[in-house]
């Protein structure tokens, strides 16, 4: 897994307003604000094309239930979940954003903690 997650300063102030907002659990704001401490911080034009991030289409494997599932992540107003198109701000962004292909997260989810891996990000 790596180390910091590396966000857009677009990113990080959209998680850091969810928090402050009370829209996550007690677990997840306190791993969120510990994240965005030592979060990496980068241009857009900057950002690697295996991060995790607003307009990704994002491959992951919840071990816990033992399934793959396909998002796309996009801004939350352009969300429709019918279409396949998740807000950055559901849980499963929220517990992967920032992360690269590789990496798996253990994340206190509402309804108790999954492990996730993530398979595959890509450019939409």
């Amino acid at each position: 897994m790596s180390e910091h997650i590396i966000i857009t300063t677009g990113i990080y102030d959209m998680i850091k307003d969810h928090v402050r907002r009370k829209k996550v659990t007690k677990e997840e704001e306190d791993r969120l604000i510990l994240e965005l401490k030592t979060a990496k911080q980068v241009l857009r034009r900057d950002l690697p094309t295996d991060i995790v991030t607003v307009n990704r289409r994002v491959k992951i494997k919840d071990h816990t239930a033992q399934k793959e599932q396909e998002y796309l992540f996009v801004s939350s107003n352009r969300a429709k979940i019918k279409k396949g198109k998740f807000s950055i701000l559901c849980d499963v962004a929220v517990a992967t954003v920032g992360r690269k292909v590789g990496d798996i997260v253990t994340w206190p989810f509402k309804d108790g903690e999954r492990k996730l891996e993530i398979l595959m990000v890509e450019a939409i």
